[in-house]
């Protein structure tokens, strides 16, 4: 995860007494304030929770006695910044539930919204629009489950897909971020508060190998197909005039597993694709299409007679990679697509050449998340996967910006912020509807106009990262090249 906090604001609290409360961005996006003694209780939880034996916490800035200077407070601003940028890139520390507990916590007590039931809509790639029902206190894991069983797909499947936030107008599809478990889809999408952003399920994989599993069930399937075929009408999956026309055919017929045989025999089934940006390779301001899948980045480049010429950088040859802004300004995600980010990747481009490459893209965060995404998933494959385990739930304590103190078990629910908050009845909920042969007739999906469209997806990550100096990831699987990469 990408933190950052880049300003401040000087808030009074209840007493009338001011305090300076800190923004913190996640993922290049606005998620919540909150005071300096708020993460310093996270910290001191997270030094009673941790092995510290074999991961050490980074430096947090001490408390004062007396108010601090106006240079002490920008000073203090720059500690926290680090610090919250430095566990954000330990995947031991946030995956924890502890630290998503804290940041759902901390962005439900920055909406000042009750908490209280209400309907959204979530989209497939294809357009197609499902209603649902939610508390405004639910994550993204706890929505993603209810779209799941509104549409039947079988439990045991919704790790492979996850909620995007999509940007679409009438000529535009961007992916903007996926969803994590740390913060409320209706709150994030709230806050975004820009026409035409929208949730939307997707799978969150890169081994196309995955799907065989899938294929076997009619309603992952039947997700598999929208969204692939919503790919290929846009233009993400190219294919020959020929095989445009059988494919067609096979849409006419509903012939889905036929259909997903040829279109995952396509080189860019699977792969993420972003807007049009910059690239200093393979000559600075290359006009190019950036697309990942398939352990790699993939780079189209505009050449002079407006074709296009390809490079392929393999995940496992990047040695580390790192974001930076170029321009200063709100980081509040309406002025998002007209910032300015840069992704550099150091590259092993011959045996004994490292080269570092950069790509400036809106998009520069997201472009990270999948490689990481990509990479936990490579290595997890290499270990033969991860087992997974029911672990104790942990007591731990979220103190609010007024300095009151909640006590939570586990994972944060909806009850802890409101007393009036009443779970759903599973008993008095509507029965689902049979599986039948199409999706949109099982749950009523309202069609909306086409657009282009887009896909992602991530594994569980190993517990331990190396993190390396300063503001760069390093990359695990680097260590996996062989001679053949070579």
């Amino acid at each position: 995860m990408h933190f950052s906090v880049p300003d401040t604001q000087e808030l009074v609290d209840e007493s009338g007494s001011p305090y300076m409360g800190y923004n913190v961005h996640i993922n290049g996006v606005f998620h919540c304030t909150v005071r300096y003694k708020q993460l310093y209780n996270l910290h001191e939880q997270l030094m009673k929770e941790l092995d510290l034996s074999k991961l050490e916490l980074p430096y947090f800035p001490p408390k004062k006695l007396f108010p601090l200077t106006y240079n002490q407070q920008e000073e203090r601003k720059l500690a926290l910044d680090r610090y919250i940028q430095s566990i954000g890139q330990n995947t031991s520390i946030n995956n924890s539930e502890l630290l998503n507990g804290f940041l759902l916590s901390a962005q439900l007590e920055s909406a000042k919204d009750s908490i209280t039931f209400v309907n959204i809509d979530v989209f497939l790639m294809n357009g197609s629009k499902i209603n649902l029902e939610v508390c405004t206190a639910d994550n993204s894991s706890q929505v993603l489950k209810k779209v799941c069983h509104k549409i039947n797909l079988n439990e045991k499947y919704c790790s492979y897909f996850s909620l995007f936030l999509i940007y679409q107008n009438d000529e535009t599809f961007i992916v903007l971020r996926k969803l994590q478990d740390f913060e409320s889809p209706f709150i994030t999408q709230k806050n975004i508060n820009k026409i035409g952003t929208r949730i939307v399920l997707g799978k969150w994989y890169w081994d196309i190998g995955y799907d065989l599993e899938l294929l076997e069930d009619p309603v992952a399937r039947h997700l598999l197909y929208l969204q692939a075929s919503a790919e290929e009408e846009r233009g993400c999956i190219p294919a020959t005039e020929k095989l445009k026309l059988q494919l067609i055919s096979l849409k006419d017929s509903d012939n889905e597993e036929e259909y997903l045989k040829i279109v995952r025999s396509l080189k860019y089934y699977g792969y993420l694709h972003f807007a049009p940006c910059i690239c200093d390779y393979p000559k600075p301001q290359s006009k190019v299409l950036v697309s990942i899948g398939k352990n790699e980045l993939n780079l189209r480049v505009l050449t002079a007679e407006n074709n296009y010429e390809e490079f392929g950088f393999k995940v496992t040859r990047m040695r580390c990679w790192r974001i930076t802004t170029l321009q200063e300004g709100s980081e509040k995600y309406e002025d998002m697509l007209d910032s300015k980010l840069e992704l550099s990747f150091e590259y092993l481009i011959a045996k004994d050449k490292l080269q570092w490459i950069t790509i400036t893209s809106d998009q520069a965060i997201l472009l990270s998340v999948c490689l990481q995404s990509m990479i936990d998933e490579l290595l997890l494959k290499t270990v033969g996967g991860i087992k997974t385990q029911d672990v104790a739930k942990k007591t731990w304590t979220y103190v609010t910006r007024e300095g009151h103190t909640r006590n939570v078990i586990g994972s944060l629910t909806a009850n802890f912020f409101d007393k009036n908050y009443k779970e759903n009845d599973s008993n008095n909920s509507p029965k689902s509807e049979p599986i039948i042969k199409k999706l949109a007739e099982r749950f009523s999906i309202v069609k909306v106009k086409k657009s282009n469209s887009v896909t992602t997806t991530p594994m569980p990550s190993p517990e331990k990262r190396y993190q390396p100096p300063g503001d760069s990831l390093e990359n695990n699987a680097f260590g996996m090249i062989g001679d053949d990469d070579l």
